[in-house]
């Protein structure tokens, strides 16, 4: 695991200490060494995170007329690297690194239809002059790119981009209404005009001064999937063939010249995780890290220490204050070089930087809720199909009444579900299930800004047209529409944007099985019959894991990784809000509207109504705002 940066000159020569400074604002991805190529208009730079051939292996690498810079793991090179060695390719070292390399040079393009894994590549190709940049296929690991007539600037964080002198530095009017409705920046684009990120399962070129993107995977309609054809009609055939392909995906992410261990929440997918890589492994010997927090409605440590008991890990805990992780909030603007909004930010780094004081590598869980329903709002479905045709303007005013509910600050408390249920009523399933997660809706996101940032009319076609384009493209309808897009949206860029910012500004890797190729194409096939019935959700899963975990832990209620923020609003962060956001700062910065912010913190600091959200989005603007932009709306 590490971070690569780099650019390409219109002509000119290229400088290194610009691609050295570069590298040095990401040195956090890559703490145990760097490297740097200059060829003409061309630099590349490195930082590593040693996992596989932590003797070999340095970066960038050259093979021939190629060069390469590569962040993450690739979990089929050696398969591959037979085949290569077969036409006639000779290895140096044992990184999966040389076996992108020697790809390219065999397949060109290509080589990113064959491997599997997590990862942002640059190649400089000296021969072609061409630079070429990929992704991995769901967007585990990132690539921002720049481009202008003085060519070409990538990195795996924003923050190496805004090194460069030529980067843009303009905040994007359109990328900030839709933080505010995502809670994050939806790719392609940046919350800087001119930036953008090369989307997942995409490749790009950059040559003769043009960049072209292509798209070399997509996961498959259930129709055209092989393996829905290999999948046997009876659950308990599903159940084998699910268990079979997670345990393969355990195994795979268990090579490591490095300790590795996994995180252990106590809820399901992480217990499969655990469950399965206990098994490949000497009894005992597999470490287990989980964090517990002091407030009781968030807190999960005594299911992580069932499970680790059961398997028999060797089970790291620690326990966090509530003013351990308030203390923490200043500090997430400097790790986030885009506003982020997902509370569980704060304790995935908490719980990464505890994991790295024991190991380098970490398996998690993530992925398993967007493929196997596993989200409360997949319960909601059915109810906002049958109440959905009736009027928007009926469930804004039903979404008033929840201020006459009681309020109590704890974990998907009744007065917060019921306000977040009643925003999403009343539009299409796509458009409902966004309303139903993030901060703002269309509306409320048009109210809080200033005149200068709205979208037009009502915003709704401007702030959801990533969604509308995504739906459009397809031809599905009802919850298989729905289960893409928490694969496609909310995975991508929030979950899996937490984790890799969270981990690696801890150096910590983390590896995901759940997202393993043929997981994911298998989950993708399986009947939406199969993931949720009844009330049940992730039912086959839970089928599938039976002989492998107690049912108190298979069949307990669900619970997230999430923080007390209601209360802490009120709280130990309410000097911050009253601060960062006073009237007099927010008509300063010039964004949102002081009267509607400071009825917000009104209404949340007398019980009134339940802002959480909103405030929280609000907030961890204000602290990017002001660690990145300063005075002005640019860097």
């Amino acid at each position: 695991m590490c971070g690569i940066v780099g650019f390409v000159t219109s002509g000119a020569p290229a400088e290194e200490p610009i691609v050295r400074a570069m590298a040095t604002a990401i040195s956090h991805r890559g703490p145990d060494d760097d490297g740097f190529h200059l060829d003409g208009p061309c630099a590349l730079g490195f930082r590593r995170l040693s996992i596989i051939d932590v003797s070999g292996g340095h970066q960038p690498m050259t093979a021939a007329h190629a060069t390469i810079v590569f962040n993450g793991e690739i979990y089929n090179f050696q398969p591959l690297k037979a085949e290569l060695e077969q036409k006639g390719h000779v290895f140096e070292n044992r990184s999966d690194t040389e076996v992108i390399l020697h790809g390219y040079l065999e397949w060109g393009t290509g080589i990113f239809e064959r491997i599997h894994g997590m990862f942002g590549v640059a190649i400089w190709d000296a021969k072609a002059r061409r630079l070429v940049l990929a992704r991995d296929r769901f967007g585990k690991k990132p690539v921002y790119v720049a481009e202008g007539p003085w060519g070409l600037i990538f990195g795996s964080e924003l923050k190496g981009l805004l090194q460069h002198p030529a980067c843009p530095r303009q905040v994007d009017a359109a990328a900030l209404r839709r933080y505010l409705a995502f809670d994050c920046v939806p790719t392609p684009d940046s919350i800087l005009g001119g930036v953008r990120k090369l989307p997942e399962s995409h490749f790009a070129v950059y040559e003769n001064g043009r960049l072209r993107v292509e798209p070399y995977y997509r996961v498959p309609d259930a129709p055209e999937h092989s393996l829905m054809e290999q999948l046997p009609a009876s659950v308990d055939a599903a159940c084998d063939k699910l268990r079979e392909e997670l345990a393969g995906a355990v195994k795979r992410r268990l090579v490591s010249d490095v300790p590795l261990g996994v995180f252990l929440s106590g809820g399901i997918d992480s217990s499969a995780v655990t469950a399965l890589a206990a098994r490949e492994v000497p009894k005992g010997s597999l470490k287990t890290f989980s964090i517990g927090f002091s407030e009781a409605s968030f807190d999960e440590s005594s299911y992580a220490r069932l499970v680790a008991k059961h398997l028999g890990t060797d089970h790291h805990e620690e326990t966090l204050s509530a003013q351990a992780c308030v203390d923490l909030v200043p500090q997430v603007a400097d790790q986030l070089d885009e506003p982020f909004a997902d509370p569980s930010y704060v304790p995935t780094y908490l719980l990464s930087k505890f994991t790295r004081k024991h190991v380098t590598v970490a398996l998690g869980g993530d992925g398993a809720d967007e493929l196997f329903a596993g989200y409360d709002s997949f319960l909601a479905h059915p109810i906002g199909v049958a109440l959905g045709g009736l009027p928007r303007a009926l469930w804004d005013k039903a979404g008033a009444l929840t201020s006459l509910l009681p309020k109590s600050g704890a974990y998907m408390s009744l007065d917060f579900r019921a306000r977040q249920f009643l925003g999403g009523l009343g539009r299409p399933p796509h458009h409902r299930h966004q309303a139903w997660i993030a901060s703002f809706t269309p509306e409320a996101v048009q109210e809080v800004l200033t005149p200068a940032w709205r979208a037009p009319g009502d915003g709704v076609a401007d702030i959801y047209a990533p969604l509308d384009a995504f739906a459009s493209s397809r031809r599905e309808s009802g919850i298989e529409q729905v289960e893409r897009f928490y694969v496609h949206f909310y995975m991508k860029d929030d979950i899996l944007v937490k984790v890799d910012r969270a981990s690696m500004a801890a150096s910590l890797e983390v590896r995901a099985p759940f997202l393993d190729t043929r997981v994911v194409e298998l989950a993708m096939s399986l009947p939406f019959s199969l993931k949720m019935r009844g009330t049940t959700r992730k039912w086959l899963l839970k089928k599938a894991l039976e002989p492998l975990l107690p049912a108190e832990i298979l069949y307990r209620k669900k619970h997230g990784f999430a923080l007390p923020v209601a209360a802490w609003l009120k709280g130990p962060l309410r000097p911050l809000i009253e601060d960062l956001l006073s009237e007099q700062a927010v008509a300063q910065a010039g964004f949102f509207e002081p009267k509607v912010v400071r009825r917000l913190i009104d209404e949340h600091q007398s019980d009134r109504v339940d802002h959480r959200k909103p405030l929280w989005a609000l907030l961890m603007f204000e602290l990017w705002r002001r660690r990145w932009l300063g005075k002005g709306t640019t860097p």
